[in-house]
Order: structure tokens, then sequence, then C-alpha cells
């Protein structure tokens, strides 16, 4: 069996499932005691909208859009993000028959892959999967939340964002499946001016506008994000929004802000 390896373990998240487990336990506990409406544990959402920058900074944030993904109770998770390390032209799938995790390997849905990639003409660029942080930060979350789940890798290059819908509309047409776009928000300015970027993005997700995103917001995964808001559209789901919150909470780095998001959307 093949193995997509975790290369980012370590890096922007502990290599250590103990160490996993105790962050994702502490991201739990300043929820609940800092969650005024409890009513949003009661929503069971078809997709979420995850960061992926090291735990430390966005793991709070995509904590709690994956704890509300389990309550949807999904056999099959598909993990959409951008590739962050290689160029390429269209939709590249995992052909892997394992995700690896230290919390113990994720299986990969390789005969669900491979229909997908006859279906919509998806493509495999090994080297786009090698070192891709976006999908990989959102498997431990899955491996805790969904230990019996199998899972889906699809990396995006330079496409048109509708070339994405009618792959997650058929993703999303099994009511055994979610989907999770994986992205973050503006990178690099000063608190004031990630804000003011980042207000964009929230806006376009909350009314599920996706043209609304061209008028300033800069996430680095809005390809995905237009897609899945195009088809929340279409459907008359809802978006609601979970957690927005800077770098600059972590770090106290108000000059080199990255902007990080969650939302449920079903």
């Amino acid at each position: 069996m093949t193995k997509r390896i975790a290369a980012n373990a370590g890096a922007f998240y502990p290599a250590s499932c103990t160490e996993i487990e105790t962050m994702i336990s502490t991201f739990n506990e300043l929820l609940e005691k800092g969650l005024k409406d409890r009513s949003v544990f009661s929503l069971r959402p078809r997709a979420i909208i995850a960061p992926h920058a090291g735990y430390i900074y966005s793991g709070f944030t995509a904590n709690i859009a994956h704890r509300l993904l389990a309550g949807s109770a999904p056999r099959r998770v598909v993990v959409v993000g951008p590739s962050h390390h290689v160029f390429l032209t269209g939709v590249s799938v995992a052909t892997q028959s394992l995700y690896e995790s230290p919390c113990g390997d994720v299986p990969i849905d390789t005969a669900y892959s491979r229909q997908l990639a006859e279906t919509f003409g998806l493509i495999h660029v090994p080297e786009a999967h090698a070192k891709e942080h976006s999908t990989e930060t959102q498997i431990p979350f899955v491996r805790h939340y969904l230990p019996h789940a199998e899972v889906v890798e699809l990396i995006y290059g330079q496409i048109d964002h509708r070339t994405l819908v009618p792959i997650l509309d058929h993703v999303l047409a099994d009511p055994h499946n979610a989907v999770v776009i994986s992205s973050d928000l503006s990178h690099f300015y000063t608190l004031e001016q990630a804000e003011r970027l980042d207000a964009i993005c929230l806006e376009g997700i909350g009314r599920l506008e996706s043209a609304l995103l061209d008028q300033g917001c800069e996430a680095c995964g809005m390809l995905g994000i237009k897609a899945i808001l195009d088809l929340a559209r279409q459907h008359h789901w809802h978006a609601t929004l979970l957690d927005y919150r800077t770098s600059a909470d972590a770090s106290g780095d108000t000059q080199r802000v990255v902007g990080y998001a969650s939302a449920a959307i079903g």
C-alpha cells in the first residue's frame, strides 16, 4: 500500500499524537469557555471552510469547523486546497492508499478518487501532493473527529473556480460525503489592513456571494471558496461564520499579519 507522507508534521502541527490531542483539547476548552451562542453546535454542515497555517496560529479556528463537521458524521471527506509549491493547470487527485498522520494513518478512498478523475478529467501531479500543507493540516482534525472516515485529497492550480463547482456538486450529492475547503486569508499586511481586506472575504462568505471576493479579498484558497459559495447558493444552503482571527492574536506582531477564518456551509 502506498502512503501520502505527512511532510509537514513537526512544522505546521506537532509530529506527536499526544501533542496534537492536547492542542485539540485546549482548543475545545477555550471554545466552551468563550462561546456565547451554543446553538452553533446544532449545525450539521455539508462543507466547511478552514484555515491551514500552523496550529498555534490557526488551529483554534480550524478546530471549530472540524468539530461541527463531525456532527454530520460523513463517511468520506474530500479535502480541497490550493497548490503552494508546484505550478499546475487543473485539479490533481492523490492516488496513494493511505494518508500518514501522527495519530494513525487515514485511508484514502482510491476507488472514489479514480471515479472523480475519470468523470471530471482530474490529473495526478505527485510533486503537488508531496509537501502541500493546505490539505495536510486538515488531516489530523479529520483523524481526531472522524476516525472511521476515508479521505480524498484534491489540489488545484491555475483554473477557473467554476471548474470546481460540478466536482463539489457531484461529491455532495452523496449524503455520506463532506467537503473541506482549505484557505487562509490576507498575508503580511498590517493588522488594520488585514482586517479591512478580510472583512471583504467574510462578507462574501456570509452572503454566499463569490463576486464580492473580487473586491479585495486575498484568500489563498479563493478559488475553492468561490466554488463552494456558488454551489451553496444553487442549493439554497446557508453559511455560518464560526471564527475570525489573525496571526497577531498569537504572535503579537501587528505589522506582518495573516488572517484566518472558518465557516460552516449547509
